[in-house]
């Protein structure tokens, strides 16, 4: 039997985890063989997280709580997994969790993928968001990906809700914002 933790943190063994949501537990399915690959069907979202990484420990202020507060409320709509290394592929015990980061391009961390598998090993779509994210973020990405999934598998064009070109319209905004906030305190 795998071993099973209730949080994954720096002090974990390298590794590929899966979330089991009945148990609440973290299951360590391997350190060992190929890249990581889908079970069965259904949508798949895969953090990718270094123990030397600042960002990955911001982030895992939210992913936990959000794995836990998802799967109690939807079950498992969504399976979530752990590939964990020290850095990257070049700083790895695990073989499994090495080739994962390669097989998927990842890199920089945090990296969260999300995929959607038709059947065992065939991912037919999948989008990827490098850096931290927030719930809100994670609840917009995930709230619509198998839709975006069945559009995109029968050829029409999908739009991730996160890319960064609505990252730099929002960052723009904002500047907007605080330029005419800043202009009308002068004014007074």
């Amino acid at each position: 039997m795998n071993k099973m933790f209730k949080k994954i943190g720096v002090d974990s063994p390298h590794g590929i985890y899966i979330y089991r949501s009945k148990e609440k537990v973290w299951e360590f399915v391997r350190a060992d063989g190929d890249a990581f690959e889908p079970l069965d069907k259904g949508v798949y979202v895969i953090y990718f997280d270094n123990t030397k990484c600042s960002a990955c420990r911001k982030y895992d202020e939210v992913w936990f709580p959000f794995v836990e507060k998802w799967s109690s409320e939807r079950g498992d709509s969504a399976k979530f997994v752990i590939v964990l290394c020290d850095w990257f592929a070049r700083e790895c015990k695990s073989q499994a969790a090495a080739e994962s980061f390669k097989k998927f391009e990842v890199h920089a961390s945090p990296t969260t993928v999300v995929l959607y598998a038709d059947n065992v090993k065939a991912v037919r779509y999948q989008e990827k968001y490098e850096g931290v994210m927030y719930e809100f973020e994670l609840k917009l990405v995930l709230d619509k990906f198998e839709e975006r999934a069945q559009k995109a598998m029968k050829g029409e064009k999908v739009s991730p809700p996160i890319s960064k070109e609505s990252g730099k319209a929002l960052e723009e905004l904002i500047m907007q914002i605080l330029k005419a906030l800043t202009l009308g305190e002068k004014k007074e």
